[in-house]
């Protein structure tokens, strides 16, 4: 959900409603600006008004990092968008070709932020070998993956496997089918 919050855009990434035992109840919510990429903690009354924003996902394809800036293309119309690294949900997991959501201001028609698929296959491109036997219970070992990631994967992941990956905490899910 985007809200507009002191007069800027704001995506609700985490939420949780506390009603204590004394007092009104308040929403605890962490906010992303979707035009600087900061990330706040805010607490909202009980009642309190706000202002949501209509958001338009669309879908673009990732083109190439320049080094400072990651481009974007829609398939369809083949116009081209910039993005700074603050304004893309995990950066690290971009691979060029992957399609992603473009966030936009629908009522402005203007491109605010991109999202990340919930989960990516990608390919390991490096991985540590290991000697069976030399662990107690579930170990994990670090990997590297397309793009330069380092996942924390179980020890049985080797190099040129294609695993799942979860965008929105960086954590190994499971082996690709």
């Amino acid at each position: 959900m985007c809200i507009n919050f002191n007069g800027q855009p704001y995506q609700i990434i985490e939420f949780l409603h506390v009603k204590p035992g004394k007092g009104a109840a308040f929403v605890r919510t962490k906010i992303k600006n979707l035009e600087t990429g900061r990330v706040l903690d805010n607490t909202f009354p009980a009642g309190a008004k706000i202002e949501t924003i209509d958001i338009e996902n669309r879908q673009y394809q990732f083109l190439y990092n320049d080094g400072s800036d990651y481009h974007f293309m829609n398939t369809e119309n083949y116009e081209q968008l910039t993005f700074a690294k603050e304004l893309i949900n995990a950066p690290d997991f971009l691979v060029d070709g992957m399609m992603c959501y473009v966030l936009f201001h629908a009522s402005e028609n203007r491109a605010m932020a991109v999202e990340l698929p919930r989960t990516v296959n990608l390919k390991v491109t490096y991985s540590e070998p290991t000697v069976k036997g030399n662990t107690s219970s579930n170990a994990m070992k670090t990997v590297t993956v397309e793009g330069g990631a380092q996942v924390a994967v179980p020890l049985f992941i080797k190099t040129d496997e294609e695993i799942v990956i979860n965008t929105e905490d960086g954590s190994y899910k499971e082996r690709a089918k």
